[in-house]
């Protein structure tokens, strides 16, 4: 605003002194005087004195004080200039000293741009103190509702100390950071807590398993020391013995085995490996198994089938399949073994006509030492199917259980070969139970 004041004060300026340089001193008074007494000059001052500073034309009294020098720009103030007034006006202008040593002063009021000004500062000086204070209103709103939530989870922390895995952080339905927050840490504990339980079922299964031949061997035992020494029931009785605690060896052995593919990184040494290579050599192992049963053991699908594995891990788990359809199907029932290669990864398909396994055991037939009630009496440890998955978890695959009508299919899918290391670290979910399931 200043500036375009400036610019038309210095328009202004330079028309008068055109008219000094044509028409001489007498010329640039005249047309001064039409300038003092026009509507739109109002608001405009002129002065034109001569070397002495003695005014000749326009609306001031006299040369302003402190305009000094022979030509520039000022600020200054004329009492006589609108004395009406409530405050004094403050006047800009821009003089010179003219070519005949007369001077000439021309300028405009701009009391109206300091009130302007003033008003700007009074506006900036008040937002910023609103500015300020808003901030700080939303800094102790922020920092109390902060300290609430934190004061909400450590609560549930002490809880949880205090009373076990129970409590949860209550959630308040504004879906924000905290209460995302709040549900990650909800459904983590609830996984805590259900790996705990499986924890303390494990133990129980351990118990319950090792009771059993723990007590034949101690009965055997106590029985063989209070009897004479007779060598053929001796041998008889170590060899029930060792039958019993080889047992027991298979068992920890198959605990320690899904515990090192669990808890070890072994996609550092993950190969290329022909899934349906694997099927064929399972089948071909597990013929004279299926032929005492009168089982028909098939494996079919596609010749080349890679995914990218440890070859030992998934012959395993395609092994504890097989040997879990021929055990728990029906008896001179059929068996097949399909390894296809399908646009979303490969996938192998273990599937069988057997009795199958109600719905609601379904949860729980991937966790240790789980067995049907019927199944009690088949060799086993209910182990076959948790290493099953920690293998297919491991590769980043999953596991589908469904209903084969009759029997089950399980069928564990794995990722392109191209994106298995990436998916083995990133696989959330081993099983995915969707129909009948097996025992373990």
């Amino acid at each position: 605003m200043l500036s375009r004041s400036d610019a038309a004060i210095a328009a202004d300026f330079a028309g008068l002194k055109t008219i000094y340089e044509r028409d001489g001193r007498s010329g640039t008074a005249a047309s001064i005087v039409r300038r003092t007494t026009a509507r739109h000059h109002v608001d405009s001052v002129y002065l034109l004195a001569d070397a002495s500073l003695t005014p000749i034309a326009g609306n001031l009294m006299q040369w302003p004080s402190g305009l000094t020098g022979a030509a520039g720009w000022g600020r200054f103030t004329a009492p006589e200039w609108k004395p009406a007034a409530a405050e004094r006006p403050t006047l800009r202008a821009r003089y010179e000293t003219l070519a005949g040593g007369d001077r000439l002063l021309v300028g405009t009021d701009i009391s109206d741009l300091a009130a302007y000004a003033r008003h700007i500062d009074m506006a900036l000086a008040f937002g910023v103190t609103l500015f300020f204070l808003l901030a700080g209103v939303a800094g102790i709103s922020v920092t109390r509702r902060t300290v609430g939530r934190i004061e909400q989870v450590n609560a549930t922390s002490r809880a949880i100390m205090q009373r076990g895995l129970s409590a949860r952080i209550p959630m308040r339905g504004t879906r924000d950071e905290w209460d995302q927050l709040a549900a990650n840490l909800n459904l983590m504990l609830d996984r805590i807590e259900a790996l705990m339980g499986e924890v303390r079922q494990v133990s129980d299964n351990v118990a319950h398993d090792l009771r059993t031949p723990l007590t034949r061997m101690r009965g055997r035992l106590e029985k063989a020391a209070g009897r004479p020494r007779l060598a053929d029931e001796d041998q008889a009785l170590i060899n029930d013995t060792m039958a019993d605690l080889d047992g027991v060896l298979r068992m920890f052995a198959s605990l320690t085995r899904i515990s090192q593919i669990e808890a070890s990184d072994r996609t550092a040494a993950f190969r290329g490996v022909n899934l349906a290579e694997v099927a064929r050599e399972v089948v071909e192992l597990f013929d004279a198994a299926a032929e005492d049963r009168g089982v028909r053991l098939t494996a079919t699908g596609d010749e080349r089938v890679i995914v990218t594995g440890d070859r030992d891990l998934l012959f395993d788990a395609t092994a504890n399949l097989v040997d879990n359809a021929i055990k728990h199907g029906r008896e001179a029932g059929r068996v097949d073994v399909e390894v296809v290669d399908g646009g979303a990864g490969a996938a192998i398909t273990v599937t069988d006509d057997g009795p199958g396994i109600p719905e609601r055991e379904l949860q729980h037939v991937f966790k240790r030492f789980y067995r049907l009630e019927r199944s009690r009496r088949t060799p086993g440890n209910g182990l076959g199917l948790s290493l099953v998955a920690a293998v297919a978890r491991l590769h980043g695959g999953y596991i589908e259980l469904r209903d084969n009508a009759p029997g089950l299919r399980f069928r564990v899918r794995f990722p392109l070969a191209a994106d298995a290391d990436a998916a083995a670290g990133e696989a959330a979910g081993t099983a995915k139970p969707g129909g009948e399931g097996a025992p373990g």
